[in-house]
C-alpha cells in the first residue's frame, strides 16, 4: 500500500512537524519513506507544505503529482490543492479555518474543527496533532504507537512535558473518524 500525503497550511501551524512525524513513523514501521518540505519566503504566516510518501514498496519518484491524502490547515491550502488530489482521495480539512465546501464530489472529506478541539485539550498549538490523528485513523498509514514514539524522539527533551497533550490531541482526531 502506498500513501501519498500532502500537508499544507501556514508557517507556524506545525505543518513540517506533521510531515516529519509521518516520515519518522513510517521508517520505524519499516516502510519506504520520502519527505519533501516546501516553505514560502516568509517565516511565520507564510505558506508551508510538505509531501510525504509512505509505501510498502520502493518509491520510484519523489514528486507527488496526485496526492491520495491532503491535510489542509487553512483555506488557501484547500483552495490550492483540492483539484490536485487523486480520485477518491482523502481530505482532512481544518473546518475552524475553512468554511467552503469541496468542489469535487469524489473525495472523502473530513471536516475537523481542529482549533476549537485544541482549545478544549490544551492550546491551539496541538491543532496539528488533531489533524494528524484524523489522518492516521482514516488511512491507517502508520500506528498511534509509532507516532508517539517518533514524537518523543523528535521533540527536544525540554518539550517532553507536551507529550500528554499531544497524545490527547492525536486520540481526539482519531475518535472523529471512528464516530463516522
Amino acid at each position: 500500500m502506498t500513501h501519498k500525503c500532502l500537508i499544507a497550511g501556514s508557517g507556524g501551524q506545525g505543518i513540517m512537524l506533521i510531515g516529519k512525524i509521518l516520515a519518522h513513523s513510517g521508517m520505524r514501521e519499516g516502510k519506504h519513506v520520502m519527505f519533501l518540505p516546501s516553505y514560502g519566503s516568509e517565516m511565520r504566516g507564510g505558506t508551508a507544505n510538505c509531501s510525504v510518501i509512505l509505501s510498502d514498496e520502493e518509491i520510484d519518484a519523489p514528486v507527488i503529482d496526485q496526492p491520495t491524502c491532503l491535510i489542509a490547515m487553512n483555506a488557501p491550502s484547500f483552495d490550492k490543492f483540492e483539484q490536485k488530489l487523486a480520485p477518491k482521495g482523502i481530505v482532512i480539512v481544518n473546518s475552524s479555518m475553512v468554511v467552503r465546501k469541496a468542489e469535487r464530489e469524489d473525495l472523502f472529506i473530513a471536516g475537523v474543527p481542529a482549533n476549537e478541539l485544541a482549545r478544549e485539550i490544551e492550546a491551539e498549538r496541538v491543532a496539528n496533532m488533531i489533524m494528524l490523528g484524523t489522518l492516521i485513523a482514516a488511512t491507517q498509514c502508520v500506528t498511534l504507537e509509532s507516532v508517539m514514539e517518533s514524537l518523543e524522539e523528535l521533540l527536544p527533551p525540554h518539550r517532553h512535558h507536551l507529550l500528554p497533550s499531544n497524545q490527547k490531541a492525536l486520540e481526539a482526531g482519531m475518535k472523529l473518524v471512528k464516530k463516522s
